[in-house]
């Protein structure tokens, strides 16, 4: 089990809160030394809440009785002050060590005020405008209780069947990259721990906008070259502009599924690009491993996902 891992996934947690310990390293080295490693674990798992359905999966209506026993780390499709406010206090006063959940939620374009969809935004090349849509969305996420959203998509798309290229900003790498930059500064501003900004997480890592045919959860086959000049830049902006969490994407990429690729999430995000956050999978996207034909089962999934990187499973159950 990786520390840096649970430090991001606890840090996250604590700022949300509105923690102002100054000695914070300390605190989350003294709560991760009380903890088993089975709440360890439970720190990677992400499920849904029976506010909203995402994907095949349906809403679990025992994560009651599995939030208590320190089996979850993060809510997804958990909506509204009154439900969050609820399921956080559970968190904090009926689990053992108390730790905050953190709530996701895909907030693509808006929250209840609705702007134009990413691709609109991106052909008015207005990156004040776009940064200031992010951070209407980002004040009125977190005005509902959310910490956490699965934005930007920062995907190059140069296919227009592929249906998900609504949700980037098209098919220049260099305006793209600027893009992302500036959703991320909108999302985060300056201070995670304002109660008006929510932390952005860059998808999907990577290539997803280049599936063969244009079909979701598809192959991608290309060169080396061409992944780097002109897929990766955007990721690569966003993290620079301070983006916390990165998402796998469902595509592989030359026989191994972006979840499970070491490539993608060790060499280059880790030790190139020097990221020290955390990465979700996509919806399912560890258990998917499976119909790649890249894992031969569940646990074969499993210590695929984590042991590549892929620090918390959206969905799937399978962690």
């Amino acid at each position: 089990m990786k520390k840096e891992i649970l430090f991001i996934c606890l840090i996250m947690c604590l700022l949300q809160a509105k923690a102002q310990d100054k000695n914070i390293e300390q605190r989350i080295d003294s709560v991760m030394n009380l903890m088993t490693l089975e709440e360890k674990v439970g720190q990677m798992i992400q499920i849904n809440g029976k506010s909203a359905i995402t994907g095949p999966q349906t809403y679990n209506s025992d994560f009651e009785k599995q939030l208590k026993s320190g089996m979850l780390g993060s809510l997804l499709n958990a909506v509204g002050v009154d439900y969050t406010r609820d399921i956080q206090r559970m968190a904090v006063e009926e689990t053992r060590l108390g730790i905050p959940l953190i709530f996701g939620f895909d907030v693509i374009h808006g929250w209840k005020t609705i702007l134009p969809i990413p691709l609109g935004e991106a052909a008015s090349w207005d990156l004040e405008v776009i940064k200031k849509g992010s951070i209407i969305t980002a004040i009125k996420a977190a005005a509902a209780g959310q910490h956490w959203t699965f934005a930007p998509m920062v995907d190059i798309a140069r296919d227009p069947r592929w249906g998900r290229i609504t949700e980037g900003s098209g098919e220049d790498t260099f305006l793209g990259s600027k893009i992302a930059a500036a959703r991320v500064r909108g999302l985060q501003g300056d201070n995670l721990s304002a109660d008006n900004t929510i932390a952005a997480c860059v998808k999907h890592f990577a290539a997803y906008g280049a599936a063969e045919g244009a079909r979701d959860y598809n192959t991608v086959d290309m060169s080396e070259r061409t992944l780097r000049d002109i897929y990766l830049p955007p990721f690569k902006a966003a993290l620079d502009a301070g983006a916390q969490t990165f998402m796998t994407a469902f595509n592989e990429i030359s026989g191994v599924p972006a979840t499970g690729n070491k490539f993608l999430l060790d060499q280059v995000l880790r030790k190139e690009w020097g990221f020290d956050g955390f990465v979700v999978s996509d919806h399912g996207a560890v258990t998917e491993m499976i119909k790649h034909g890249f894992a031969e089962n569940e646990y074969a999934a499993t210590i695929l996902g984590a042991n590549t990187g892929c620090d918390m499973d959206m969905s799937s159950q399978a962690y």
